[in-house]
This record gives C-alpha cells, sequence and structure tokens, in this order.
C-alpha cells in the first residue's frame, strides 16, 4: 500500500510538473477563468430587475400605510370611540351604529379598495406589473448597476496591460480569482442597493486581471496565427458558456430556492479554479516578458487595432443593452414570470457559443474580416426583430441571431487583435488585449447606462433601433482589416526574397519569424 501511495503522488506530481509546460492546460485555465467570470456578469440579468422591483414594490405599502390608517379596515366599536366616514363626510358613533351606518360603511370599504394609491400598486400580480411607472424607473436604476461592472473594468484595463508585461501573466489571474471570488459572496449576502453596486463593481476589477492576463498568455503560448484563432475560439467558448448558463441558472435558482443559493454554488466553483490555478501557474513567480512591448498610446493610434476594437464594442453593446432593459420590458408587455426572464436570453447564449466555435476555425479559411463584417450586420439586423416579438416564443429567433452574429464578430476580432501586434507592433501581447478588453468593457459600460435612460425616455423598441442601425453603418469599417499593411520596420523583416510573407507570426521570445515554406505563404484572408 505505501509503495501504491508513493507512485500515486509521484503521478500527481508529474502530471502538475508536465502540466505547467502544457499549452491545453493553460487554455483550459482560461477557459474556466471565463466561464465563472461570464456567469456570474450574467447570472444576476434575471434577478436584479426583479428583485429590486419587489422590494421597492414591498416597501411603498408600507410606507404608504404608516403615514395614515388603512381605509379598506372598518374598525370595531371596542377600539375607537367614534368613525369619521370620508363617504358622506360625517362621524358616526359605533356604539349604536344604525344598519344604514352599516350599509355605508361596507359601501365605503368597497369604493375605496378600488381607488386607493395603495391598493392600485397591487391591482396586477407581481409578475405582471403593467402601467407601472415604478417599473420604468428601475430601468436607470439597473442600468446603472449592470454598467458599473464594466465601467470599473473600462478604468483597471489601461493598468493591467502593461502590468503584465512587467510581472507577466500568471499573478494577475490569480489576483483577478481572488476579487472575483469576493464579489461573489458579496453578491450573495447583499440586500441593499448600494451594496449590490459595490458587489458589481469589484467584479469589474476581477475581470479585468482574468480576461487581460488570460487572453496575453493564450497569444503568448500559441504563437501561430491558426493555432491561436483555434485556441482563442475555445476560451471564448468559455465566455460563451458563461452567458449561455448563467441567465437561465440564476432566475430558476432564485425563483425556487432563493437569490443567495446561485452565488454560492458560483463561489465554489471559483474555489476550484483558483486552486487549479495555484498548482498550474504558480502565481508567486513573476515572469515578465523577455522584450519590452509597444506601449498602449502607441496601439491606440493604430487605426486598424481601433476598427477591431469598434467592432468588439459595438457589437456587445447589442446584447449590454438588451440586458437590463429586455426583462423590464417583457414584465411590462408580456406579464412573464421571473424564471422567464432569463430563460429569454437563452438562444442568444447557445448561438453564441456555437458561433464562436464554428467561426473560430471557418474565419480563418473565409476572412476574419468578412467574418466581422457579416457579423455586425446580422447584430444590427437581429436586433431591430427584436421588438416584434409578442410573447416569449417571438423572442427565439431574433435573440438567436445576435448571440451568432456577436460569436462571429469575437471570434474573428480576438485572433485579429494578436496578429496586427505581430504584423505592425512588437509581439507583446497585454496591452492590446486590455484595448479589446476596454472595447467589450465600454460596450458593457455605455450599453446599459444608457440603454437604460433611452428606454425610460423614448421606449424600448426605439432602442432598439438605435443600436442595430449603429451596426449596420459600422460593418462596412470591416473591410479595412481585409489586408492590413505591416510596418516598414517589421515589413523588413518578414521579406523574403523579396516576396512579403502577410500571416506569420513570431515566436514570443524572438524577432525572427518562423521558417517559411511555399504552403505556408497563403493570406489570412
Amino acid at each position: 500500500m505505501g509503495a501504491l501511495q508513493t507512485f500515486r503522488e509521484f503521478s500527481v506530481l508529474g502530471w502538475l510538473r508536465e502540466g505547467r509546460q502544457s499549452r491545453r492546460l493553460i487554455l483550459l485555465i482560461v477557459f474556466v477563468a471565463l466561464l465563472l467570470d461570464n456567469m456570474l456578469l450574467t447570472v444576476v440579468v434575471p434577478i436584479i430587475p426583479s428583485y429590486l422591483y419587489t422590494a421597492d414594490h414591498k416597501a411603498s405599502p408600507v410606507k404608504n400605510q404608516t403615514a395614515s390608517p388603512g381605509p379598506d379596515t372598518v374598525p370595531s366599536s371596542n377600539t375607537f370611540q367614534n368613525i369619521f366616514s370620508y363617504y358622506d363626510n360625517s362621524t358616526r358613533l359605533p356604539g349604536n351604529a344604525s344598519e344604514e351606518t352599516s350599509q355605508r360603511a361596507a359601501r365605503f370599504s368597497y369604493t375605496t379598495t378600488t381607488t386607493s394609491p395603495v391598493t392600485n400598486a397591487t391591482e396586477a400580480p407581481a409578475d405582471c406589473p403593467k402601467k407601472d411607472k415604478r417599473l420604468l424607473n428601475e430601468n436607470v436604476k439597473v442600468g446603472l448597476l449592470f454598467a458599473s461592472k464594466a465601467t470599473v473594468q473600462l478604468i483597471t484595463n489601461p493598468f493591467i496591460g502593461p502590468l503584465t508585461n512587467r510581472i507577466g501573466y500568471q499573478i494577475p489571474m490569480f489576483a483577478g480569482f481572488c476579487i472575483m471570488f469576493l464579489s461573489t459572496v458579496m453578491f450573495a449576502f447583499s440586500e441593499s442597493y448600494t451594496l449590490l453596486f459595490l458587489a458589481r463593481s469589484l467584479q469589474g476589477i476581477g475581470s479585468s486581471c482574468s480576461s487581460v492576463a488570460g487572453m496575453g498568455m493564450l497569444a503568448s503560448v500559441y504563437t501561430n496565427d491558426e493555432e491561436r484563432g483555434n485556441a482563442m475560439g475555445i476560451a471564448l467558448g468559455g465566455l460563451a458558456m458563461g452567458v449561455l448558463v448563467g441567465p437561465p441558472f440564476g432566475s430558476v435558482m432564485y425563483e425556487f430556492v432563493g437569490k443567495t443559493a446561485p452565488f454560492l454554488i458560483l463561489a465554489v466553483l471559483a474555489l476550484l479554479d483558483g486552486a487549479l490555478q495555484l498548482f498550474i501557474l504558480q502565481p508567486s513567480k513573476s515572469a515578465p516578458e523577455s522584450q519590452e512591448g509597444t506601449s498602449l498610446f502607441a496601439l491606440l493610434r493604430d487605426p486598424y487595432i481601433l476598427i477591431a476594437a469598434g467592432s468588439i464594442c459595438f457589437a456587445n453593446m447589442a446584447i449590454a443593452m438588451l440586458e437590463p432593459a429586455l426583462p423590464i420590458w417583457m414584465m411590462e408587455t408580456m406579464c412573464s414570470r421571473k424564471w422567464q426572464l432569463g430563460v429569454a436570453f437563452v438562444p442568444a447564449s447557445i448561438s453564441y457559443l456555437i458561433g464562436t466555435n464554428i467561426f473560430g476555425v471557418l474565419a480563418h479559411k473565409m476572412g476574419r474580416w468578412l467574418c466581422a463584417l457579416i457579423g455586425m450586420v446580422l447584430v444590427g439586423v437581429s436586433i431591430l426583430c427584436v421588438p416584434f416579438a409578442k410573447n416569449i416564443y417571438g423572442l427565439i429567433l431574433p435573440n438567436f441571431g445576435v448571440g451568432f452574429a456577436i460569436g462571429m464578430v469575437d471570434s474573428s476580432m480576438m485572433p485579429i487583435m494578436g496578429y496586427l501586434v505581430d504584423l505592425r507592433h512588437v509581439s507583446v501581447y497585454g496591452s492590446v488585449y486590455a484595448i479589446a478588453d476596454v472595447a467589450f468593457c465600454m460596450g458593457f459600460a455605455l450599453g446599459p447606462s444608457t440603454g437604460g435612460a433611452i428606454a425610460r425616455s423614448i421606449g424600448f423598441p426605439w432602442l432598439m433601433t438605435i443600436i442595430g442601425i449603429i451596426d449596420i453603418l459600422f460593418a462596412p469599417l470591416c473591410y479595412f482589416l481585409r489586408s492590413p499593411p505591416a510596418k516598414e520596420e517589421k515589413m523588413a523583416i518578414l521579406m523574403d526574397h523579396k516576396h512579403p510573407v502577410k500571416t506569420r507570426m513570431y515566436t514570443q521570445n524572438s524577432m525572427q519569424p518562423y521558417p517559411l515554406e511555399e504552403e505556408e505563404s497563403e493570406s489570412d484572408e
């Protein structure tokens, strides 16, 4: 038995030692990190609007009832010396009240039941709050809460990108796990809007660490353009699964178990991911890049990087506007139950998962610029169709189209970001994926915050019309990514017997290109 135990321990240690050199295990870690981050991102989508509305809905009648006695209650003679009737503005003595007085009290009780402002708030079921002004006001509160995460992430990203160039990807990746775990626990036990806002904002810092470090790590270990595209497609599949599982998981758990349960389950899963990172990545060790990368501001001046970032931003802004506004619109127009608010996003999540996995491979063959262009047009058309839905079944096709199209854009633009750095800058990836994450966050910051205000002022259909037209108008710009030119100093390196190489990748630690062969000289288009 002792020898067997020693063999097992040796096997585990050997597996861990090999795992630190394995690109597949690094891909698995990034996949799980993006999965959990986006589950936490979307699990709140069906919970928060309903939770805040229910809290306000319960608080308002309490305030009204404490301000004045309940008119629908006929007081007994043992409790009051007299009764003032609002029905005929007369005072009655309860001791020897006549039958006429009792009838008037009954009529008074019936009248106030139908006209009282307190009961007006409850004349519709909680799942069908039609024409409730407080429901429209929730658009702004929910939008700001959802946008807080992306806003904080937007501010944090410019610092995380250069930091990864200096200390490596492992430490920021593990820091992202720690912050996300704390945010998840806060979500579980927070009851006030302020604490929920703080938990959502804290998640933005953790997401910035995980996404920037994760994508940069993949770009550094997968140096071939086609392999990198495939790996990032798989990693984005983790993001897609998080988006897929989050809303239905949150809505079902919220209705049948409670608000705390889904967040505690996510916290346990996050601990498992943290243990995997601790053993494989060894985050205590600093591993800086061997060469100094291009500065963040120099990358921001590159028009091709800006076009790729704009595609990511506006495509994801569509779903970002849907997340806070669609559940409220469904509650108002469809009388949707709590579990339906999350299930409505399932078609978009499934199609995003399909899109990222298909076009992670296919986009390299058909041309990533073309894949992104078609995706932007499809996002716009699908978003324009959402307001025409009359019930939850009418949302299936438009939401499926939105998710599939965003999957096309993301799986094309993420590898293009690394390709542009290889082609036009120094092959160090932290800063460029910080820009990609900034673009993603701008969509999720501007989308909910402005979308909530627009939906409140001019309505949900016009909100969808605006973002749909923006996506369609932006789509032709993707054509410029068809064959981006290399910088002069890079072109000198890329020349091989006067034949420019358009798609070759470089090693992480060397500026020399891989050996070029006749069959490898095809374009990335």
